[in-house]
């Protein structure tokens, strides 16, 4: 069965096609821009990304990248194990302390109504990912956030890294471009970086 995957390469649909290469499946990938007709036709949120398994759309980033992962047992620690507890911990970490910042700035930069947006947050959401960045690296006891298995929040964490990077945060401690580093020489990373320049 071939997935498709709606979303640009340059939004959260990185994540999926990441790691639907990591896994090795064959998927159709639509570059779908939000709220367009094409992303319309199958979630009526608008939003991306979206997976079309079959006859089921499923709508937000990190549930499916967790629905692949556990479908096809791969890159994630059994449910309810306790290694699945603190990979679970890893991921809702990341999304609250790292990726809420960047979408806030990204909110107060072009996704608000310009009425609406408050330029001042910025700086703030930029202090707050580099002290979080921080404490996340000393913390880290292998190659990657689960010790020596790259699991569904480092797929996460490393596409939060290059946002920051497009949306003029800082680069954080050393240790975050080392880890960068690491999950960007997957062959993976290349391929998905290489389907989505295609799509």
């Amino acid at each position: 069965m071939t997935y498709k995957v709606y979303g640009m390469v340059q939004s959260r649909a990185f994540r999926v096609l990441w790691l639907l290469e990591e896994l090795g499946l064959d998927y159709e990938h639509v570059p779908a821009g939000p709220h367009s007709a094409e992303i319309k036709s199958v979630s009526a949120l608008g939003k991306v990304p979206a997976l079309v398994d079959g006859d089921t759309v499923i709508t937000d980033s990190s549930a499916i990248l967790t629905y692949l992962a556990d479908k096809h047992g791969a890159f994630t620690a059994p449910a309810g194990s306790k290694a699945r507890a603190r990979q679970d911990s890893w991921t809702f970490r990341i999304l609250d302390e790292i990726e809420s910042q960047l979408w806030t700035a990204s909110k107060h930069s072009f996704v608000l109504p310009e009425a609406e947006r408050v330029a001042e947050v910025k700086p703030s959401c930029k202090a707050e990912y580099v002290r979080n960045l921080e404490r996340i690296m000393a913390e880290l006891e292998g190659d990657y956030l689960m010790g020596d298995a790259f699991s569904v929040p480092d797929i996460i964490l490393g596409h939060c890294g290059g946002w920051a990077r497009n949306a003029g945060f800082p680069d954080g401690p050393d240790a975050f471009g080392a880890y960068l580093k690491r999950l960007r020489a997957r062959p993976a990373f290349r391929a998905a970086v290489s389907a989505g320049q295609k799509g």
